[in-house]
């Protein structure tokens, strides 16, 4: 059984920074891409971040570039999500998505979903 845990959220000012983490088992972690969404209050979810299975390619959506790094350590089956110059519109809960191969593809989208994080950012 393929299970996700996602911590690391809580409140934050903007231009502050935090990082969340994903904790996976049930699987062989270092043989999928893996992703983080979000989903803001009256929104549907959306990409934020993924990295493929050794952690050489990554991909990131517009509004977090240059501000969101994500990033995976196959040893402790765990992705990272760094986040930096935190903004309102960042405030979400934030998932992280286990991929159904190595190689990440929007069309592919994800096998396995965490529960989510509360990520709140104050002006």
């Amino acid at each position: 059984q393929v299970q996700l845990v996602e911590s690391g959220g809580g409140l934050v000012q903007a231009g502050g920074s935090l990082r969340l983490s994903c904790a996976a088992s049930g699987r062989t972690f270092s043989n999928y891409a893996m992703g983080w969404f979000r989903q803001a209050a009256g929104k549907e979810r959306e990409f934020v971040a993924a990295i493929n299975w050794n952690g050489f390619t990554t991909y990131y959506a517009d509004p977090v570039k240059g501000r969101f790094t994500i990033s995976r350590d196959n040893a402790k089956n765990t992705m990272y999500l760094q986040m930096n110059s935190l903004n309102p519109e960042d405030t979400a809960v934030y998932y992280c998505g286990g991929g159904k191969s190595y190689y990440y593809s929007p069309d592919d989208g994800m096998d396995y979903w965490g529960e989510g994080t509360l990520v709140t950012v104050s002006s």
